[in-house]
């Protein structure tokens, strides 16, 4: 029997540890953390109760893990945004291949600087745009590459970032800040920038973008809101956004209503009633959403056209009431539509009856990307069984700078009032 796979870890957080680090405790025989790195010591315990990892190799910085011999056959780096190419790099240069945490980067000279290392040191880079490991766009794939509705002409997407993920994440969390993390188009949104591009089969010529930062601001808030929501909001009951609600009794992430994990975790390693409300006493999460330091957009929409004439329309906005993406494909024979929410394909071909796709049920309690994270880390062991890489990754790094361009291009766009730009212009910037 082979050994796991080694795995070193920076960032033991919310996606190091929750989407990518367990994996192990349901494939041991696959996966092996052996070092983590996390300046959390509550995160450092966990790695040692739960995951089996030696004190001596629980780091409090990157930078303490890098400074030792090549600890693993792996680095997963999952720290912020604005960390991953200073970590990757010496990381490469020490011998590690890696599991990077998207984005790249917010900087298009980062990224580049970060592809031209993984070329000069012989280093697989797989980014972890999930998406592309999912059954529901795999199957998308397949059937376009099968010819199923002919050539694609036009695309409609839609990421919908739900109410409360957005308050979460975008406006009181870690990714509220353009200059503290990345635009919004890119730190949550090049996951469909990369679908995009892969699912049309063809790099993308030009883009435009329009959108904004429209309600999150002081002057929109109700009458009476406090600035933070247990200090007396008198507007608590009617505000959706209110942090008690979603953090103790929303239906989806809500403690009182059986959640354990994120969101809750980004608040407290070890959830419960008493740490959160705490929490949301004294941290970032308890603030009113109207009295942030908050600069990304709430909504954003990007036209592309891509080599060869198909073309593609974009929206992100956090206004839904479910997070979930939907996807509608036009060709010269027939369609596409998907529902990622009901976990749903239809295939029209013109003249015949639509035909559902039949899927597999997605179980856990966020779906995970609809399964992508675990189905990620599957093939990453599997392409590493040997210590070496076997082929090229399905997310290489080459992939991933296409669509961080694409990305940075529409970020681009939109401060420039929607002009449209040229990627390859763009790139060579």
């Amino acid at each position: 029997m082979k050994r796991p796979v080694t795995f070193a870890v920076c960032g033991f957080g919310i996606r190091g540890m929750e989407a990518y680090s367990s994996y192990q405790k349901t494939h041991p025989d696959e996966m092996s953390i052996v070092a983590v790195a996390d300046p959390d010591p509550a995160r450092r315990a966990i790695a040692q109760k739960e995951y089996g990892v030696p004190a001596a190799r629980c780091y409090e910085t990157a930078e303490a893990l890098l400074q030792q011999p090549r600890l693993a056959d792996v680095l997963i780096v999952a720290t912020q945004d604005r960390q991953h190419v200073e970590q990757a790099i010496p990381a490469m240069e020490k011998g590690y291949h890696l599991v990077l945490e998207k984005p790249i980067s917010p900087s298009l000279r980062e990224c580049i600087a970060l592809r031209e290392k993984a070329h000069e040191t012989n280093r697989a880079v797989i980014v972890c745009h999930v998406l592309r490991y999912t059954q529901f766009y795999g199957t998308v794939k397949q059937l376009l590459a099968e010819g199923a509705i002919g050539r694609i002409e036009a695309i409609e997407a839609a990421e919908n970032v739900a109410y409360w993920h957005y308050a979460h994440s975008y406006v009181r969390g870690n990714w509220r800040r353009t200059d503290a993390a990345s635009p919004m188009i890119l730190a949550k949104s090049c996951h469909d920038m990369d679908i995009l591009r892969w699912l049309v089969g063809a790099p993308c010529k030009r883009v435009s973008s329009y959108g904004g930062l429209d309600w999150f601001k002081p002057e929109n808030a109700p009458r009476g809101a406090a600035k933070r929501c247990l200090d007396g909001c008198k507007a608590k009951d009617s505000c959706p956004y209110d942090a008690e609600k979603i953090y103790l009794h929303n239906e989806k992430s809500g403690y009182g209503c059986g959640n354990r994990e994120w969101p809750l975790t980004a608040l407290c390693a070890d959830p419960t009633p008493e740490k959160l409300y705490q929490a949301l006493r004294t941290g970032a999460y308890g603030r009113c959403v109207y009295h942030c330091d908050n600069d990304v957009v709430d909504h954003q929409t990007v036209n592309m056209e891509f080599e060869g004439g198909a073309t593609a329309v974009f929206t992100m906005s956090a206004f839904t009431g479910r997070c979930y993406r939907t996807l509608k494909i036009m060709g010269t024979m027939g369609e596409i539509e998907g529902n990622m929410d009901t976990n749903t394909l239809v295939l029209r071909r013109f003249g015949e009856p639509d035909r559902a796709i039949g899927l597999d049920p997605i179980t856990d309690r966020f779906a995970g990307h609809g399964g992508g994270d675990a189905k990620m880390m599957k093939y990453v062991c599997s392409l590493f069984r040997d210590g070496e890489p076997e082929g090229e990754a399905l997310t290489n790094v080459d992939a991933s700078v296409g669509s961080h361009i694409m990305a940075l291009a529409a970020e681009a766009s939109r401060l420039a009032g929607g002009a449209s730009i040229e990627l390859d212009r763009f790139s060579e910037c």
